[in-house]
Formats: structure tokens, sequence, C-alpha cells
């Protein structure tokens, strides 16, 4: 049986963050600069898996799937504006296995992502030969400990620097834009040779089942845009500029997505960049534009870098302060930011970054970010069925059939990552197994019944019994 207690008015005051800090254009930038690296790196291992027309094909479904989850995460965050996000929408509609199960995916994904992306920084970095580093350990140390510590200063501080870096990062993609349609020769898009699989072609060399495995690398063009809600507890307004600041940033990431995919592979060949650490960078040669492309993708990586680390530490601060993790976690410093929310999960992906194991992260950040879009489309339909009186001020367009479609895109991304890498999937799955029995033996007989999420759950319980 699940138990839960209340706790004193000091505990939740040392759990409270900074609140009224962003408006919904501040949003739409966290919401791209959550992704933005996605589009300068990662991405194009897809190549290697599908080749042009299989990551292409990938890429459509995927953009579609992340268009239907938005919409319904949308809506969800308009009723449940929370620092849980996912997890809170999951609480609600599937009670208190569901919404750890969805909160425990969604910070694999978090943790792991900036581990990943930490080692494209670090490619990046090497290629310019910047202080003459030829090992990226010294540069994932360093990214950490500067990120962390602005983060460490307060919400305010680090939006608007997450903000100006996005914009730097977008300029880039621009830059980019221009130099690569110069270069741009359509037989470049399918240099990959066919091999005999099943389908195969100069346009699918790696045959139908290409498709599927390049998913995992479609899904790095919108990673951890459905962060966005996490910003609720600190936004203006936030049941009316959450989901304006979702959808805007989607549109955004849709336009880049397209372009940086086209672009790249007509310009430098889907072979040359199909292992690449910094493929925009290669695409364009030894040029002065792809110089300038190379110091502004630092600032591309550098943005989502920063950010997942602002969405892993408030979707751990928001499960240790309703106690499904040791509550510790969740205290706040003088500057009302998570302190060990933010370094714990910091020094678990530094550690994982030593890897160097770019491509592998990417598709264990994958398997976390898929099995937590099945649980929350899951939480979208049950509340829709469940509490169809519930308020709503942003509704989903076409409803559950919306949420429904997503949701089978994204159960077959989780198959999609054992297709790409069996042993990195299965230890994500391991590590998920663990933190559901954490949760099962402790955690859930110590839940804090005064927290935001588990208070969300008792009204709609109450108002169950009113009824």
């Amino acid at each position: 049986m699940d138990t839960a207690q209340s706790e004193s008015s000091d505990y939740l005051a040392k759990r409270t963050l900074k609140q009224g800090t962003a408006g919904w254009v501040l949003l739409a930038g966290l919401g791209v600069g959550y992704v933005i690296s996605g589009d300068y790196s990662g991405w194009n291992f897809g190549l290697a898996e599908g080749g042009f027309g299989g990551l292409l094909i990938a890429g459509v479904i995927i953009a579609g799937m992340y268009l239907a989850m938005v919409l319904g995460m949308a809506e969800m965050s308009s009723a449940l504006p929370a620092a849980g996000g996912g997890y809170t929408f999951a609480r609600r509609a599937l009670g208190p296995w569901g919404g750890f199960a969805t909160g425990t995916a969604i910070l694999i994904e978090y943790a792991i992502a900036p581990a990943a992306i930490a080692t494209f920084i670090g490619a990046y970095v090497e290629s310019l030969g910047l202080f003459g580093i030829t090992d990226g350990w010294w540069v994932y140390l360093a990214v950490y400990l500067l990120f962390i510590g602005i983060h460490l200063a307060g919400v305010g501080e680090a939006l608007k620097v997450m903000f100006v870096i996005t914009a730097i990062a977008l300029a880039g993609l621009v830059i980019f834009a221009i130099a690569a349609a110069g270069s741009f020769d359509a037989a470049n898009l399918t240099d990959i040779a066919p091999t005999d699989a099943a389908g195969a072609s100069s346009f699918l060399p790696f045959g139908y089942l290409g498709i599927w495995a390049a998913v995992p690398f479609a899904i790095w063009f919108f990673l951890a845009i459905e962060g966005v809600p996490l910003a609720a507890e600190e936004a203006k307004d936030p049941s009316r500029n959450v989901p304006r600041g979702i959808l805007a940033a989607m549109a955004v990431l849709l336009v880049t997505g397209s372009a940086v995919l086209v672009l790249a592979a007509g310009s430098g060949g889907a072979q040359l960049i199909s292992a690449s650490g910094n493929p925009l960078v290669e695409a364009l040669g030894d040029t002065t534009m792809a110089k300038v492309v190379n110091y502004i993708g630092l600032a591309g990586l550098i943005a989502s870098f920063f950010t997942i680390i602002y969405a892993y530490s408030r979707q751990l601060f928001a499960l240790s302060r309703a106690g499904y993790l040791p509550k510790r976690l969740s205290v706040v410093n003088s500057r009302r930011a998570p302190t060990l929310a933010l370094v714990v999960p910091g020094v678990i992906g530094f550690i994982l970054s030593l890897t160097g194991q770019g491509a592998m992260l990417l598709n264990m950040a994958v398997f976390g970010a898929a099995l937590s879009y099945v649980l929350m489309m899951i939480s979208h339909i049950a509340l829709r069925v469940r509490e169809p009186g519930m308020p709503r001020p942003y509704r989903t367009p076409g409803g559950i059939l919306t949420t429904g479609f997503a949701l089978v895109i994204a159960a077959l991304a989780v198959v999609a990552t054992f297709l790409v890498d069996s042993t990195a999937a299965t230890w994500c799955l391991v590590v998920f197994a663990a933190f559901m029995a954490y949760f099962g033996i402790y955690s859930r007989h110590h839940l804090v019944a005064n927290s935001p999420d588990e208070e969300f759950a008792a009204l709609a319980d109450a108002e169950k019994d009113i009824k």
C-alpha cells in the first residue's frame, strides 16, 4: 500500500522555486535550447543506419510524433502546471507507480543526454585545436563545472544566459544554411552504397529496416522539447504561457531540422558525415565559413547542454520533494536553485561522458525519452477518458486520436533503440528496473502528501468522492 504524510511548512519553504520568471518567449527559447544541439551533431549517425532516405522517412514520422505529443503536453501542462512536467501528468492519470515510472524514464533521458552532448562539444573543440586540447575529458569537466555553477546562481540568470546562447546558435544555423546551399548537390544525398538488405536502393541503402534503425537519431532533432513544462512553477501565467512556449519551439525546430538534414547531406555527402562528431563543419569542408560554423556550433551544443541541466534538476527536484527519491535532493539554496538536484546527475553524466561514445549515449538517452513519451501519451488519453470535466485552458486538436498516434510511434521508437545498440538499451532497462524496485520497497511508503504533485492527485480523488 502506498502511504503519504504531510510535511511542515518549513519543509516546503526549503523546496520552493523562484516563481514568475519566464514568459512564453523565454519558454520558447528554453524549448529550442533543449534541442538545438541535435541540429549540430548526433542526428547524422542515423545516416549510417538508414542512409539519407531512411533518416528522411524516419524524420518525417518522428516529426509527426513530436508535433502530436507536444499538442498533448500543451493541454496537460495548462491543466496541471507543476515542476514535475511529465511525471506530474502521469501521477494524476496513472497513480504513484505510473508517475514514478514516467519521472524515472525522463531522468534517464536528461541525465544521459548532457553526457552525449559533452562528447560532441569535445569533438568541436578538438577540431578547432582550442587550447591544444586533444583529449576531450578536460572539456567535459569544464562544461559541467561552469554550467552547473551558473544554474546554482539562480533560474533568472540561467534562463537569460540560455536565451542568448540559443539565439547565437540559431544564427549559426542560418549561416550554415546559406553556405551549404552554395555547394549543394543532390547526388551527395545518396552516395552511400546499397547493401543486400530487403528493399535496399540508393535512396534506402540499408533497406526498409534501416528506416526503423534511423528512428533514434531522428528523435535527436527534437529530443528534450518535452522539458518545457518543467518550468511551469517558474513561469508567468503557466496555464497560458507553457503551451504557447512549447508550440512555438516546435515550429522553429521543424524548420531547422529539415534544413540541416537536407543541406548537410547534400553539401558534404551522406557517407562523409555519417560518422562525424561535427557534421556541419565537415559538410562545409576546409572553408572560412566552416570555421565560423564550428565556433558557433559550440554555442548550439552548449545551449542544449545548459538547458538539459536545468531540465534534469527540475525533474529530480519534483520527484524528491514529493518523496519518490531522497528528500534532501530537493533542498534549494539562497537563490532558490536546487543544489543537489543540479550536482548529483552532473557527476553521473560526467562519468558517463568519459566513455567518449556519443552515439551510444545518444541511444541510451533516446531509450529514456521514448519510454517517457509512451507513458505521457497514455496519461493524456487516461485523463481525457476519466476526467473529461477537468479544466483545460488549452485543448489538443484531435484529442486522443492525436496522442494515440504519438503513443504508437513512441512505442516503436523504444524497440528501435534495441535495434541500434541492444547492450546500451538493456543497461538502461536495468537502471529503470532498479529505480522501480527502490520505489516498491521503500519510497512509496514515504510520499509527501502536501507536495504539489500529490495534492493534484488528492484533489482528483476528492472530486471523485463528491461525485
